[in-house]
C-alpha cells in the first residue's frame, strides 16, 4: 500500500487525487511542508511525498508520472508523440500557471516580511490571466488532450483551484467549465473529503 504524507489543501491534493482515480490503496499522513515529519522525509521539507516499499519519493508531478507508468493510466506511453504532447502540458502548467501562483504565494505568506513584494501580485495576476487565455485556445475538450484523462488535467484542474482560491482572475468560461465537470467526478470528490 503507498503511503502519503502531505496535507490535502497543497500539492498533495494533486497525488490523492489520482490514486483514487486509479483504484490504488493507500493510506494518508497529513503533515505540514517544514513540519518535523516533512523534514524527514525530504530535507526540502517540501510535500508531498510518497513511500512505496523502501522508495521514497518527492514532488507531485514526479509522483504522479512515476505512478502512470507504473500502473499504465493518465498517460501515454513513453516514446510517443501524444506523450510529447502530455510532457509539453504538463511544462506549460508547471511554468505558466503553478509558478506563478507559487510566486504570489511566497509573497504573500511564506518569504521573510523584508523580502516580500506587497505589489508583484498586480503582475503575476496580469501573467495568470494572460497565461489561461492562450491555453484555452488550445483546448478542444473535453480533457487536455481530446478523449483522454491524463495526470495533465489533475495538474490543471488543481492550479485552476489554487488561483481560484488565491483571488486570481479566472474569466475564461471554457477553462471554468472544463475545471467544473473534472470537480463533479467521485475520485475528486473523495480526494476533497479528506480534507483534514
Amino acid at each position: 500500500m503507498y503511503k502519503v504524507y502531505g496535507a490535502v489543501a497543497s500539492r498533495a491534493l494533486r497525488v490523492i487525487w489520482m490514486l483514487e482515480e486509479i483504484g490504488q490503496p493507500y493510506e494518508l499522513f497529513q503533515i505540514k511542508p517544514n513540519s518535523a515529519e516533512a523534514l524527514a522525509l525530504n530535507p526540502s521539507g517540501k510535500i508531498p511525498v510518497l513511500v512505496d516499499g523502501d522508495a521514497v519519493l518527492t514532488d507531485s508531478v514526479a509522483i504522479m508520472t512515476y505512478l502512470a507508468d507504473k500502473h499504465h493510466t493518465l498517460t501515454y506511453p513513453a516514446g510517443t508523440v501524444e506523450r510529447a504532447h502530455q510532457d509539453a502540458l504538463i511544462h506549460t502548467l508547471l511554468d505558466e500557471f503553478d509558478a506563478v501562483l507559487w510566486t504570489a504565494a511566497r509573497h504573500h505568506a511564506f518569504l521573510p516580511e523584508e523580502l516580500r513584494l506587497p505589489g508583484i501580485s498586480d503582475s503575476l495576476k496580469w501573467e495568470f490571466e494572460r497565461n489561461l487565455e492562450r491555453f484555452a485556445k488550445r483546448f478542444t475538450g473535453p480533457f487536455l488532450q481530446g478523449d483522454k484523462m491524463t495526470i495533465a488535467d489533475i495538474l490543471c484542474v488543481h492550479c485552476l483551484g489554487w488561483a481560484k482560491g488565491a483571488g486570481f482572475p479566472l474569466e475564461n468560461e471554457t477553462m471554468n467549465n472544463y475545471a467544473r465537470t473534472l470537480r463533479e467526478r467521485d475520485a475528486y470528490k473523495r480526494s476533497l473529503a479528506q480534507m483534514g
